[in-house]
């Protein structure tokens, strides 16, 4: 899964780059939102991981926009603040509003696996099905 990981510093946007890629996630680091659309482009995240701090209505209406953002889910996290006492909570559109401090490992694994809207469509698992292979093409 990949994640961009944006903050308003690059400390900030590097320390939460550590704390999900020891979930297994391949993170890119974002420092402000206006960085977070030119990187996506490039890096083409399955969520983005902003400080709550950084979003507000005008911020996801313009990612809602973007090319490359638009189909992304965007998870808010603090440090500091609990959802109940960020403003991001209030707002429509987020995935998710989390207080970092209070997440253990198994909680933030399903958290990021239900926030993801993965690209394509992927068979389950166990079910028995495989893709068909594609026709043969004649010369």
């Amino acid at each position: 899964m990949r994640l961009l990981c944006v903050g308003r510093h690059e400390y900030l946007s590097e320390h939460l780059c550590r704390l999900f890629r020891e979930l297994g996630a391949q993170c890119e680091p974002a420092v402000g939102v206006n960085a977070a659309s030119v990187l996506a482009a490039s890096f083409e995240p399955h969520l983005v991981v902003a400080e709550s701090d950084l979003l507000s209505p005008a911020v996801l209406d313009a990612w809602s926009r973007d090319s490359t953002l638009h189909e992304v889910p965007v998870l808010a996290v603090s440090l500091t603040h609990r959802p109940e006492e960020c403003a991001s909570a209030e707002m429509s559109g987020l995935a998710g509003v989390i207080y970092l401090p209070s997440l253990d490992r198994a909680d933030a694994l399903a958290l990021l696996q239900g926030a993801r809207r993965p690209r394509g469509v992927d068979v389950p698992l166990g079910t028995g099905v495989s893709a068909p292979r594609p026709a043969a093409v004649p010369h």
